[in-house]
């Protein structure tokens, strides 16, 4: 009976681990709640794998360095040995060997809580990443929440031999929880072969990439894959971004923080249009997904004098597709910058006053390609869309 039960686990494909993710918690919340619990849960997971590599090797480093063996205890709880290594340290209710070893207990709920308030406040970079009080409130039982880490558990590399496991799972939950979710405003999650196509098109070897909607943090992370895939210094990259969503702007913290890649995402959830978080700031490189045809972006009385429209019209508070256009040509470094986006095809067709900024766009030549994309690219929309190219030195 051993047997049998050591090969089915043996045989457990990711995607089934994944999908054993999802059933545990079905019928239980929303599915934004139910997103936020399990990727959060998959983090400290990830976090915990991570935390405990590292601990095994402090001792072995300890002597080759300080000559001292064995290892004292409080060394391994030293921050700053994980830190240099680009790994979070954990205390012990934050590590993920806890709370497997509780999943059973009554509070267990109370226990991933307070797992996450100790992560954050263990790593101020993590400030604002992770739900804080979620698991009390999100009405899922014991059973449920143990089912849950049971199947996160079971998501090894030492199980799972995959190049890019970390980046497999994040993409997995981000693209299926976007799928059965309702999109307002024109906000659709971007699948990672768009991105990728972005990122191959403008070529961001290094400098600053720019994201003023930075959704998930998909495009940031693909810069990073396009500069590992041409053997060059993921290091001189540097990810700069904004995001209105408060719940979508956590999603990207823990995205880029559990892959290591440093950022600077603002103080929190902010309009790009009302609160531009980055005023200042000049960039090599724009990604970008802005929602499509946004309406009501601004009072019919704001931002008129805003300092990015200047020499075009003021865009239509009716749509911001050339808001957003606007918007990031003010970012751009005025000698090298290149943008690469998404709108919606509608864009081609503007006329008024969007036509008119269009016009002085293609004037000023700052459009160096207008890809039409095929439909149904997108999971939850068969919207077409248009990839636009901008470049400030087209010569």
């Amino acid at each position: 009976m051993a047997k049998k039960k050591a090969a089915k686990e043996k045989e457990l494909t990711l995607e089934q681990a994944l999908w054993n993710c999802r059933v545990a918690l079905r019928g239980v919340g929303s599915m934004e709640k139910n997103r936020d619990a399990v990727i959060s849960l998959v983090f400290l997971k990830f976090a915990g794998d991570k935390f405990e590599a590292r601990r095994a090797q402090i001792p072995q480093e300890v002597k080759e360095k300080q000559g001292i063996d064995p290892c004292p205890e409080f060394m391994l709880d030293k921050a700053s040995f994980y830190n240099s290594a680009n790994v979070f340290y954990l205390p012990k209710e934050a590590r993920w060997s806890y709370l497997k070893d509780n999943a059973s207990s009554n509070d267990i709920d109370v226990k991933i809580d307070n797992a996450m308030d100790a992560a954050e406040k263990a790593n101020p970079s993590l400030t604002g990443a992770l739900p804080l009080g979620m698991f009390a409130t999100l009405g899922a039982t014991k059973t449920s929440i143990k089912s849950l880490i049971d199947a996160i558990s079971q998501i090894s590399e030492q199980r799972f031999h995959d190049e890019d496991l970390i980046g497999r799972v994040y993409e997995y939950f981000l693209q299926t929880f976007a799928v059965g979710s309702s999109k307002e405003d024109g906000e659709f999650y971007t699948p990672a072969c768009v991105v990728q196509l972005i990122a191959e098109l403008i070529e961001p070897y290094e400098g600053v990439v720019y994201d003023p909607c930075c959704g998930s943090g998909g495009m940031f992370v693909q810069s990073h894959k396009f500069v590992e895939r041409h053997h060059g210094n993921s290091k001189a990259i540097s990810v700069v971004g904004q995001e209105s969503n408060p719940d979508t702007w956590r999603l990207c913290k823990m995205n880029l923080a559990i892959r290591g890649i440093s950022n600077n995402l603002g103080e929190g959830a902010a309009s790009t249009f009302a609160k531009d978080q980055h005023p200042d700031k000049k960039v090599d490189f724009i990604m970008a997904n802005p929602p499509f045809n946004l309406k009501n972006w601004r009072g019919e009385d704001e931002l008129i004098k805003d300092s990015r429209w200047a020499g075009y019209p003021v865009p239509p508070v009716s749509n911001a597709n050339y808001a957003w256009i606007l918007h990031m040509l003010s970012k751009l470094d005025v000698n090298h910058g290149v943008a690469g986006f998404l709108l919606a095809n509608g864009a081609l067709n503007a006329d008024g006053d969007e036509g008119t900024i269009r016009q002085k766009i293609l004037e000023n030549d700052r459009v160096e390609a207008i890809i039409v994309l095929p439909r149904d690219m997108f999971y939850t929309t068969d919207i077409s869309v248009t990839l636009w190219i901008l470049n400030m030195n087209k010569g």
